[in-house]
């Protein structure tokens, strides 16, 4: 039994008719109530679908007699496709990780690994994890430089120091690539920051401290 039928029910007296109807309107008007209900998107969505629809059933067929508006309304119903698929197309760009678009990580101005780790718990505390964790990366990037584990190179991209800093160290290249890509996800892919993504960074800039480049295989002596 629906929680408004057993409070009709229990009511100690008979209810009037307006003190039941408002009684009624608050209750339905609890969440409980609504929510298998579409969304506001959704709902948009279906009435232009139901436009949509209703518009190609009244328009006439062109080949037939007397239908001289048919091509017209053809051409109004062509537009609005036309319309349609452009929005479409525009949000997509708008989402879309294209990587030949991304920027150098690092500036041109001089910086070390502790002012970018500085400047990523300043974010941290603001909650600002966006910047924080592009702050953390470029910590990553500037302290691999410093370290000479990789050269000092303007212009590396955060996808590039994943591949060259995973070939260094082979045995974090795996975690270089998912931070990397969470870097990208925020910067390059609409998506917000998270204090857990900013957490796997600054684990993985810990980690990567201590961490030193596999030495190269010694040639064999020759007998």
């Amino acid at each position: 039994m629906n929680p408004l039928a057993r409070m009709i029910i229990s009511a100690p007296e008979p209810i009037a008719r307006d003190p039941a109807r408002e009684l009624a309107e608050r209750e339905l008007e609890k969440p409980i109530y609504h929510r298998d209900d579409p969304s506001l998107l959704e709902q948009i969505w279906q009435r232009f679908s139901e436009w949509l629809r209703d518009l190609f059933n009244r328009v006439p067929d062109p080949q037939a007699q007397g239908a001289g508006g048919g091509i017209f309304s053809w051409v109004i119903v062509a537009l609005v496709v036309i319309i349609a698929v452009g929005l479409v197309a525009w949000v997509m760009r708008g989402r879309r990780n294209t990587r030949s678009e991304r920027a150098a990580l690092l500036d041109e101005q001089p910086s070390t690994a502790l002012d970018h780790r500085a400047a990523a718990e300043r974010h941290a505390l603001a909650g600002e994890w966006a910047e924080a964790i592009r702050e953390r990366l470029r910590a990553i990037a500037r302290d691999l430089e410093e370290r000479a584990i990789l050269p000092a190179r303007p212009g590396r991209t955060a996808d590039e120091l994943a591949g060259e800093a995973g070939t260094e160290l082979p045995d974090h290249a795996d975690e270089l690539r998912a931070c990397v890509l969470i870097f990208d996800d925020v910067w390059y892919g609409d998506r917000p920051g998270t204090e857990a993504g900013y957490a796997r960074l600054t684990a993985l800039d810990t980690a990567l401290r201590s961490a030193r480049p596999r030495p190269l295989p010694q040639p064999e002596a020759v007998s």
